[in-house]
């Protein structure tokens, strides 16, 4: 083989490791999105219309993970530590965020059969889920789970092979969803834990998260100059506090609500 053909087939098994992962990536929420749309259709049909601004933050919320895992920064990620910083905003911050805020199990109990809606709630009721949406335990599984990325060779392996990459970028999604929906109930949670614990499991979470960006920002990952670590590094210190706020925001509307239970019934059910 040929200099010529050797770059060739160089660049097609490079096209193709780009392509697998984020096809893989990209799918599942694709598949979201029409599961949601065609619930939301079939649940308009029986009941009264379903807000249109849930249906706005789940496609909001898709379109975010999409991006992150799918297109031209998903490949820029790759080389620029900045742009992998964004991505991991967009699909572990921004977009669990805006998809719990579109209470998808409540969509899906009052669409489903009797039958299957019982499952659901069966599931949500389970030892298992009741552990997994702990603030604490969710906060381990998102926070945790980053600090291990960024402060061990995780980060450079994650880039060297295709099922640890994708793997490590659902864990990112999911963790960044299960702490959202931890903190701030929008769908209906049967274990359900206190304003208090609630908000000193996010304060912690948020000063664990804050300084392992100022970590990385003094020591790059592996594989990072240190230019790209104290760029990421105020990326993700910024940016994750830009999305703190709207979570925080929606913590205490939740329990000032709480606390004034002669709020109009127009104004509790209004939205969050």
């Amino acid at each position: 083989m040929n200099m010529h053909e050797h770059s060739g087939h160089t660049d097609h098994i490079h096209t193709v490791t780009e392509f697998v992962p984020q096809f893989v990536l990209f799918l599942p929420f694709l598949i979201a999105a029409v599961i949601y749309l065609v619930a939301v259709i079939l649940s308009n049909r029986k009941h009264k219309q379903w807000p249109i601004s849930r249906t706005i933050c789940w496609n909001a919320g898709v379109l975010s993970a999409i991006t992150a895992v799918a297109g031209p920064l998903a490949e820029m990620a790759h080389g620029d530590f900045t742009v992998h910083m964004l991505n991991h905003i967009f699909l572990g911050m921004l977009a669990p965020l805006l998809m719990v805020v579109a209470a998808p199990m409540t969509l899906f109990l009052r669409t489903l059969p009797v039958s299957n809606a019982r499952r659901l709630s069966k599931i949500l009721k389970s030892a298992l889920f009741r552990v997994i949406t702990d603030p604490i335990v969710a906060s381990l599984l998102n926070v945790g789970g980053l600090w291990i990325l960024y402060t061990t060779r995780l980060f450079e392996v994650m880039h060297e092979n295709v099922v640890l990459y994708v793997l490590i970028h659902f864990h990112v999604f999911l963790a960044g969803y299960v702490f959202s929906l931890s903190i701030i109930y929008i769908d209906p949670i049967p274990h359900r834990t206190s304003y208090v614990y609630r908000s000193i499991v996010l304060v912690t979470a948020l000063a664990a998260h804050g300084i392992l960006s100022k970590y990385i920002y003094a020591n790059p990952p592996i594989g990072v100059t240190k230019a790209d670590a104290e760029q990421g590094g105020m990326l993700m210190y910024y940016g994750g506090d830009t999305i703190d706020v709207m979570l925080i925001f929606i913590l205490c509307l939740q329990w000032y609500r709480a606390s004034r239970p002669r709020l109009s019934v127009a104004v509790r059910d209004s939205g969050f």
